[in-house]
């Protein structure tokens, strides 16, 4: 079986900060409450501002590969 971890945002790839930045700018821009005080409009922007400050309520899991023997 293996193994799942769940990482901070200081050890994520550029491809998943870029989704999760992406998915979250999507939210804003349909509607979703903003989780910072800012006077920014642009979604990306804000989505960015939220990532900065780790106040996003989305998590990474991974899946490890099994270790050889």
């Amino acid at each position: 079986m293996r193994g799942i971890l769940m990482f901070f945002y200081s050890s994520l790839t550029r491809f998943e900060k870029t989704r999760i930045i992406s998915a979250r700018a999507l939210q804003i821009s349909m509607g979703a409450p903003v989780l910072v005080k800012t006077g920014l409009h642009d979604p990306k922007q804000i989505a960015l501002l939220e990532f900065e400050k780790n106040v996003l309520p989305i998590t990474v899991k991974r899946d490890m590969p099994k270790k050889s023997r």
